[in-house]
């Protein structure tokens, strides 16, 4: 998103002969690393493939589990991919245009920075409140209550008035909280219900890998509505249509269908009752954020987890809004369209590299070395002054991102407790939402923004290390334990049993 803000607030200067040849040469060396990343992109999920594994005699997926299941696993995972791609394909096509549409409204830097700023707010604040009922008022029907959200932010857009496009930020704030929890969560309790527990990392890699290609797909799409027709006023300084707003239009057009499909497609599900259930008759609208910040500081696990994951994504926003200007060379104009998709390719190829991974090393053990290796490919954008080494290990980064995903939603499906999953997944985000605000709020330079990634992402392989050495004294693993039922001392003094983890 943040490619768009700086492609457009920074003065483009008119180059010579020179300068033009210069840029003709770097962007056939983009165009070179893409063709690279595509082709091990399409080598790597060859190589995670059942086909593979036929050429080479090595067993298949086939030959290790029992077919019934197998079918079962793939009529689940259809169902969820319908669902959560159209979410995710609303979100992609809104994010390159918000910026822009704000612009074109003639706001002020100062004014978008407002309207930014109470959307990271938002989702801090009123998302977890609101994420935190899904798992007593039911994931399925909090997919609906996303689409709609996030569908009333997309009418906002309409409108030029501040207030209307403020009121749209907040609806967006809570629709990203709910996107980024209610999912994944319903993914988890459906697995654990059908007895295939052990395909959820399967299926988040498969979700990665999709994502991925909807990222790719909804620019394209996205781009040629923007052109399609020019923005034109129904009524003057108040109402438009056309232009950056189509992108927005076609947006609605898939939270409804994400909505219909959850309501059709989806059967419900919630978190399991625990014994603090039956002392609360009729839950607040609060409970479930109250109880899971309870648990959250009174296990070591969860938290743990939680500040993992919160520095992982936050190093990633901080990527997303940095990296134009770390890639930028004086007035040289780059091809942002060809770099995001050499991005999500290398994404995908992170996805499919771990479904190799996986079956060689356990995914916690995994995330310490991948966390380790993208605070070394954050560490070398932030001390290099070749702009390939920087894309490079850029590609590197985006590679542990496609990665980090199957390994994080593993791991959480196994150490936060059903009861309360989506509650403390919001939990995990107010930190997260921390970290993106200090970077927005704040004027740190590339080669500082680089270098706080490097460290956020060394601690967190420091933690995950810390992680994995508790889950093992325990004898506990990312399939075989509940959250419930771990042997740990609290953090904070005397608790029910049911509530540690």
């Amino acid at each position: 998103k943040q490619q768009q803000i700086n492609h457009q607030i920074q003065p483009q200067i008119e180059p010579d002969s020179i300068d033009e040849e210069n840029k003709q040469n770097e962007m056939t060396n983009f165009m070179a690393v893409f063709v690279v990343a595509l082709a091990v992109n399409c080598g790597v999920t060859f190589r995670s493939s059942d086909y593979w594994k036929k050429m080479t005699g090595a067993p298949t997926s086939a030959d290790k589990e029992d077919e019934v299941q197998k079918k079962k696993w793939e009529t689940l995972l259809r169902k969820y991919l319908i669902v959560y791609l159209l979410a995710t394909l609303s979100d992609w096509l809104q994010g390159p245009y918000v910026y822009a549409l704000y612009s074109d409204y003639k706001y002020s830097q100062h004014d978008i920075a407002v309207l930014f700023v109470a959307g990271f707010g938002s989702s801090m604040i009123f998302g977890s409140f609101v994420g935190g009922m899904a798992d007593w008022g039911g994931r399925r029907l909090f997919v609906v209550v996303f689409a709609l959200i996030y569908a009333a932010s997309c009418v906002t857009k309409h409108f030029k008035e501040y207030k209307i496009l403020m009121l749209g930020r907040l609806l967006g704030g809570v629709a990203t909280s709910l996107l980024f929890s209610v999912f994944e969560a319903w993914l988890i309790r459906s697995h654990a219900d059908a007895g295939l527990k052990q395909y959820i990392g399967k299926s988040f890699s498969w979700a990665a890998y999709c994502n991925s290609i909807v990222a790719i797909s909804s620019g394209l799409v996205a781009n040629e509505a923007a052109a399609s027709f020019p923005m034109t006023a129904i009524k003057e300084d108040v109402l438009y249509f056309g232009g950056y707003l189509t992108p927005f239009d076609i947006s609605l057009c898939a939270l409804v269908l994400c909505g219909l499909a959850a309501m059709s497609l989806w059967d419900e599900n919630f978190g399991e009752s625990d014994s603090s259930d039956s002392k609360v008759a009729q839950p607040q609208w609060y409970d479930g954020l109250r109880s899971a910040f309870t648990t959250t500081i009174r296990s070591k696990d969860i938290l743990l987890c939680g500040i993992i994951s919160s520095l992982f994504e936050g190093s990633m926003y901080i990527f997303v809004f940095m990296w134009t200007p770390a890639l930028r060379d004086g007035t040289e104009d780059l091809p942002f369209g060809l770099i995001f998709s050499t991005f999500m390719v290398s994404c995908m190829a992170g996805s499919s590299l771990f479904s190799v991974l996986s079956d060689h090393i356990k995914g916690e053990k995994l995330a310490v070395y991948i966390f380790g290796f993208a605070s070394a490919s954050m560490g070398c954008v932030a001390l290099s002054g070749s702009q390939s080494l920087k894309f490079i290990a850029m590609l590197c980064f985006e590679a542990t991102v496609g990665m980090y995903w199957p390994i994080m939603g593993t791991m959480k499906g196994a150490i936060v407790p059903e009861s309360k999953r989506v509650a403390i997944y919001n939990i995990f985000r107010i930190p997260l939402n921390f970290i993106v605000l200090f970077s927005l709020l704040t004027d740190l330079t590339p080669t500082q923004s680089f270098t706080l990634n490097c460290v956020m992402l060394g601690t967190a392989s420091f933690l995950q290390f810390v992680l994995m050495q508790r889950r093992e004294k325990y004898g506990l693993s990312e399939s075989n334990a509940p959250a419930e039922t771990e042997p740990t001392k609290p953090l904070l003094g005397p608790v029910d049993n049911d509530e540690v983890v």
